[in-house]
């Protein structure tokens, strides 16, 4: 019998089979925390993907910006329709529209998930439907609730080389009843978030339209594009062009987005 074994000290064999256990323990365990955070933070990883580039799009602080749509078809002159947008976060926009001047004094009121129409003519505000077509290519819910978060549930599909660039595939499903689209595949750059591309669906999950984000600038401190292309599913020939000007962060209070206030306004 050695010393070591008659004093009742481990071996060096036996502390070198105890330290071999720790590390296996150890490394084990983290493997398996590491595969169960994998799994459950998927979702909340496509759901930063899509906030990302809701950020990059537009501010998430009160702003300011003119647009101008402009809507072809063929064997049709062109159509421009000109707005001014306040927005604050995701649930506040005022849309005025400003051109052409038989259709200046109309203005849209989006609050929470309700979207109002204040036309000079009427009395009472008017409900609408985000879905509804406002002119061209573009519904109501593509200027009046443009942002995705929230109003839709993301899944991440995976990535896709374009080019020279890859882009994550994201799955967007209307998160319930009322939301501009029932589904939508979205495309975003991997490497700094920008939005590529965004295909919407029906309910019956026919193609709608497909839009393309292009221009991209600085614009209100960030790089944002400046124009959004829409194109018809369909024919491939209808499509409207969006392009976004004089953006800029505004303060803008509570009461601006309430039906008393926009009153005032198309007065």
């Amino acid at each position: 019998m050695s010393n070591s074994q008659r004093n009742g000290r481990p071996t060096a064999a036996s502390q070198y089979l105890l330290v071999a256990f720790f590390i296996q323990t150890v490394a084990w365990s983290l493997s398996t925390q590491a595969s169960s955070t994998t799994a459950s933070e998927t979702k909340l990883t496509a759901e930063q993907i899509v906030e990302k580039a809701d950020r990059i799009r537009f501010p998430a602080k009160g702003f300011q910006v003119d647009v101008k749509i402009t809507s072809t078809k063929p064997n049709n002159d062109p159509v421009i329709k000109e707005y001014r947008i306040l927005s604050k976060g995701n649930d506040k926009t005022l849309l005025m529209t400003t051109a052409p001047a038989i259709d200046k004094g109309t203005i849209l009121l989006m609050r929470d998930h309700d979207l109002w129409a204040f036309l000079p003519n009427l009395s009472q505000p008017v409900r609408l439907p985000l879905s509804a077509r406002l002119t061209g290519e573009v519904s109501n819910g593509d200027i009046a609730r443009a942002n995705f978060t929230g109003d839709y549930e993301p899944t991440l599909l995976g990535t896709e080389k374009i080019e020279q660039d890859t882009y994550y595939t994201l799955e967007l499903k209307a998160a319930r009843r009322g939301v501009t689209y029932h589904r939508v595949l979205y495309w975003v750059n991997q490497a700094n978030f920008r939005p590529f591309k965004a295909e919407f669906y029906s309910v019956s999950n026919r193609l709608i339209k497909t839009s393309h984000y292009q221009g991209y600038k600085k614009i209100a401190g960030e790089i944002r594009p400046s124009t959004l292309e829409m194109v018809d599913s369909l024919t491939k020939k209808s499509r409207s062009v969006m392009t976004y000007s004089n953006m800029r962060l505004r303060e803008l209070p509570d009461k601006t987005f309430t039906k008393q206030y926009l009153k005032k306004l198309s007065k």
